[in-house]
This record gives structure tokens, C-alpha cells and sequence, in this order.
């Protein structure tokens, strides 16, 4: 047997992957027979212009939006062969989201929501409570748990959300702009924490961003433009 006959498959797999939205009587593409792999473990970093499709694939991996055609494969799962309500139990169980403005409920304090996402799981309530006090304690925030938003900084709120993504011990975490909304300090932190993740514990991690500084952070960055694959870069540092 081959040395590439025993190497595990990417956990993401993508080809031919197209997609279209219709705005009245016009039909605007925004992907085009795109392909890509994505190993476990990687830090990815996709750049362009807006509109540029960076978002529209993001949401696509993440089982957030369909495609029109093509395989978008994940662990082994070709998540557009999943109806609404598999695809809603895969997502809650394989993914991790990061957005650029944080997205936490103001009404729950640091702990509540990043217990959200277990509330989708079989976890009892003391294994809930574990989980999330445990990413919260990986984050740097265990201190405070018991703090509302709007009693946290950008950064933290910013970690919070990241706990909130690492609570179900997701396939792949998903970042949109995570930096996007901090200041230059807080932004680093942040940085150092994705990093830190993925190195330490192996995480994969798509990001979009469009902020060269984040994404020399990552391992690897992919351009696109116009709905295609322009370029891309290992990143050596």
C-alpha cells in the first residue's frame, strides 16, 4: 500500500461548488465550480475583495446556506445531501461559530451563553455545566462567568464568543471578521487565542478576514475573487 493510500482524507472536501442568488428577475453567481480541501488541524485565512464570495463559502462549510451544486463533504459527511432538519443536528454538533460582533444575548452573563449551544445536546445539566465552565477556563474568562456583555470589554466578549464556539468540542470552527470589531490590543489577544487553539488543541479554523496582519496568523491563506480561487499562500512564520 501507498504512503498516499494510508493518509487520511482532508476533513473538508469541496468540488465543483457553485453558487447563485437571485436579486428580483437577475441572477447574480457567487461561487463557481470552486474546489478546495482543507486538512484537520489547519488554520485557514480566506481573503478578497467584498464580494468576493469569502462570507458565502464560509456559510456553505458551515451548513448555514446550501449550495446550488457541487460535494461539500466534512468529516465524511456530504452535507448537501442533508435535509433541513439533519443538517440543523449536524451543525449543532460539528461546527463552532465566530462572529465579527460578538452575537452574545445581553440578557445572559458569560456563562449562559456559552452553555447555549449544549442546550441542543443529550448533555445532563451537570455535564452542560462542566463543559461550559471548562471553555470558558481555556479562553482566560473563568473569572468571569457570572458577567453580563455589557460588563465586558470588546476582547473578552470576543473570548466569550470563542468559548461559546469550543463548548461542543466542534469538527471545525468558522470565524467571520473575528477581529474585525476590536482595537489593535484586543485583536492580537484574540489572535493568540485562535492560534493557540489550533496549535495546542489542534483545532481546525476557517477564518474570513480582511485584515492582512490576522491572516499572516494563519497557516494558510486563500484569495478569491469573483466567485474563484485567485491565489494562494503557505504562510512560514
Amino acid at each position: 500500500m501507498t504512503p498516499e493510500a494510508l493518509a487520511p482524507a482532508p476533513l473538508v472536501i469541496i468540488e465543483n461548488l457553485s453558487k447563485s442568488y437571485v436579486r428580483g428577475d437577475q441572477e447574480i453567481p457567487v461561487l463557481r465550480n470552486l474546489s478546495l480541501a482543507v486538512e484537520s488541524g489547519e488554520f485557514l485565512a480566506l481573503m478578497g475583495p467584498s464580494g468576493s464570495g469569502k462570507t458565502t463559502l464560509l456559510n456553505l462549510i458551515a451548513g448555514i446556506d446550501a449550495a446550488d451544486e457541487g460535494i461539500l463533504s466534512i468529516g465524511g459527511v456530504d452535507i448537501s445531501q442533508l435535509n433541513e432538519a439533519e443538517l440543523s443536528l449536524w451543525r449543532a454538533n460539528n461546527v463552532g461559530f465566530i462572529f465579527q460582533f460578538y452575537n452574545l444575548i445581553p440578557v445572559l452573563n458569560a456563562f449562559e451563553n456559552v452553555q447555549l449551544p449544549l442546550l441542543l445536546t443529550s448533555l445532563s445539566r451537570n455535564d452542560r455545566k462542566e463543559h461550559a465552565e471548562a471553555a470558558l477556563r481555556a479562553v482566560g474568562l473563568h473569572d468571569r462567568m457570572d458577567h453580563y456583555p455589557s460588563q465586558l470589554s470588546g476582547g473578552q466578549q470576543q473570548r466569550v464568543a470563542i468559548a461559546r464556539a469550543l463548548v461542543t468540542d466542534p469538527l471545525i470552527i468558522v470565524a467571520d471578521e473575528p477581529t474585525g470589531d476590536l482595537d489593535k490590543n484586543s485583536a492580537g489577544e484574540v489572535l493568540n487565542l485562535l492560534s493557540e487553539l489550533n496549535s495546542k488543541f489542534q483545532k481546525t479554523i476557517i477564518m474570513v478576514t480582511h485584515d492582512p496582519r490576522a491572516a499572516k496568523r494563519s497557516k494558510r491563506i486563500l484569495y478569491l475573487d469573483k466567485g474563484v480561487l485567485a491565489d494562494s499562500l503557505i504562510n512560514e512564520s
